[in-house]
């Protein structure tokens, strides 16, 4: 993408393309696979948003989640939770995605009321990195976000 990688021009491509050219644009500057934005839903996860770099159909397993098995139940109690590898994270031993969902990085979505809405991520099945400017971006993103995913 020709434009700095900014929440200046994040914002910019979400008025201008909306949520899901959003997505894709926080994608294009990180390694993993999936961006996602998922939904607090009572007991469970709803997806509502996902890029997957490889340009493949939504798997099953990430269209509903279970939310005591997520890793977004710890973005819920820590505010942000990011794991570059949860094969090795002593704070995922015996959950059950770990080594599964290997690298997440995720973030709040909260509503204009102060509601938590649900969770911005960057995720992988591999280990992978996210530079501290990509997670601050990220953070930035999922202020702008809950906007635009309320109208849908």
């Amino acid at each position: 993408m020709a434009l700095p990688r900014t929440l200046d021009s994040f914002s910019a491509v979400l008025r201008a393309d909306g949520p899901a050219a959003a997505l894709a644009y926080l994608n294009e500057g990180v390694p993993h696979r999936y961006s996602a934005a998922y939904r607090f839903a009572g007991l469970k996860l709803q997806n509502v948003l996902l890029h997957d770099k490889a340009g493949e159909m939504r798997p099953a397993f990430l269209a509903t989640v279970p939310f005591d098995q997520s890793f977004c139940q710890y973005v819920r109690r820590d505010s942000a939770f990011r794991t570059d590898n949860s094969s090795v994270d002593p704070r995922l031993q015996g959950h059950p995605y770990q080594g599964v969902v290997v690298s997440y990085h995720s973030v709040p979505l909260v509503s204009d009321t102060g509601e938590l809405w649900g969770t911005l991520s960057h995720f992988d099945m591999a280990p992978l990195p996210l530079s501290q400017e990509e997670f601050a971006l990220l953070q930035g993103a999922a202020e702008l976000l809950p906007n635009f995913l309320l109208e849908r």
